[in-house]
């Protein structure tokens, strides 16, 4: 017994080691986690711009009816979209109808009535919309979501 007590306690140290490095580099090896929908979206800086460049790069969604998670509420909304440029802005006046809405009411059906309360909320469901869009865009980026218009009611 006394000459197996090196050999498992070499073991024992080489398989901690081993469980140390996955845990420690697993989250390198596959890349960043854009779990925290806000650490993505704080990475787009946006910039002053004047009232007539505001209105060349913003386009509107209006009247956005959906349920929400809690089949009992249901959502009204509209929302402003702020692009990067003009020709990001004329790409997404373009596939707002079909690329752009869908996935707007696809976030709010998976949303929580309590999660739309209050400003943290609000700017959750922008950031999380920001990340979803910015992935469909081919020209340009998104930088941000202003919520016009919000109703949120029971059934």
């Amino acid at each position: 017994m006394k000459k197996m007590l090196p050999w498992l306690i070499t073991i024992l140290l080489a398989i901690t080691l081993i469980v140390v490095a996955v845990v420690l580099l697993t989250p390198q090896l596959l890349g960043k986690d854009n779990s925290n929908p806000n650490t993505a979206a704080q990475a787009i800086e946006v910039q002053k711009l004047s009232a007539d460049e505001l209105v060349e790069m913003t386009s509107e969604i209006t009247d956005i009816k959906t349920n929400l998670a809690d089949q009992d509420y249901i959502v009204l909304m509209n929302f402003a979209f702020q692009l990067n440029d003009k020709k990001s802005k004329e790409e997404f006046d373009k596939i707002k109808e079909f690329k752009i809405k869908p996935i707007i009411i696809k976030t709010l059906a998976d949303t929580k009535p309590d999660e739309l309360r209050g400003s943290g909320g609000k700017d959750q469901l922008s950031a999380k919309l920001i990340n979803l869009i910015n992935k469909t865009l081919t020209e340009g980026k998104l930088t941000q979501i202003e919520i016009t218009n919000y109703i949120l009611t029971s059934l």
